[in-house]
């Protein structure tokens, strides 16, 4: 190999490394970071992966932490996702093409649900996703915010009310944004956190005793 043709190659790895491969690995970092777990191992000395629905998610913190606890992890989670996506934006200024934050966002909430910091084995992704979402397609807010209202007032069951007002992003993308690579993105996206939640859901009928019982609870402290 002359020395005309490795200096082209190790251009080529360097630029493919500052553009794809250092974003990535910032989002990922970012997304890892294991606030649920963090606060509950501070503030009661717990494992949260081993109480209650054994998520380290927001809801797990509300109920087995405290009320506060569990808002401070669901704006911090929220938080990681819209952060990520912004940072590689920002970054556009060095050459990082904008799929980058597409891909970046994926980076974050598979940093949450893998986590290094705790040998991979992190929560479900739910917030961190929103916080993508709702950075890309900000006009997604009131419609995600209502949906979830309007579901929380019939379900009252937290998790799925804001589990199902997801669906509203791929048609935000659609008609507001009119981006098909915001369609296929937020669906794909959603992806994720859904097929992690399918064994608690499945657990969760189970404790219930019928679907009615676990769509439709009796209050907010009603929990499986």
């Amino acid at each position: 190999m002359s020395g005309d043709t490795l200096s082209a190659v190790l251009v080529i790895i360097g630029d493919i490394t500052l553009k794809v491969v250092i974003p990535l690995l910032i989002a990922y970092l970012i997304g890892s970071l294991p606030t649920g777990y963090l606060v509950a191992r501070l503030r009661r000395g717990i494992d949260i992966r081993q109480v209650g629905s054994r998520n380290m998610g927001a809801m797990n913190v509300f109920y087995q932490v405290g009320f506060w606890y569990g808002m401070m992890v669901l704006a911090v989670d929220i938080g990681k996702g819209a952060a990520a996506v912004a940072l590689i934006r920002w970054m556009g200024w060095m050459g990082v093409p904008p799929v980058m934050e597409l891909l970046g966002g994926a980076a974050v909430v598979l940093g949450h649900s893998f986590t290094v910091f705790l040998k991979f084995r992190g929560g479900k992704g739910g917030a961190t996703t929103i916080g993508v979402l709702i950075y890309l397609m900000p006009w997604g807010i009131p419609l995600y915010m209502a949906v979830f209202g309007l579901l929380l007032l019939i379900t009252r069951f937290p998790t799925i009310s804001y589990s199902l007002a997801f669906v509203g992003f791929p048609f935000i993308a659609w008609l507001v944004y009119g981006r098909l690579e915001y369609v296929i993105f937020a669906i794909a996206l959603l992806v994720l956190p859904g097929v992690k939640y399918v064994p608690r859901v499945m657990e969760m009928r189970a404790r219930g005793g019928s679907w009615r019982h676990f769509f439709l609870r009796r209050g907010l402290k009603d929990r499986f």
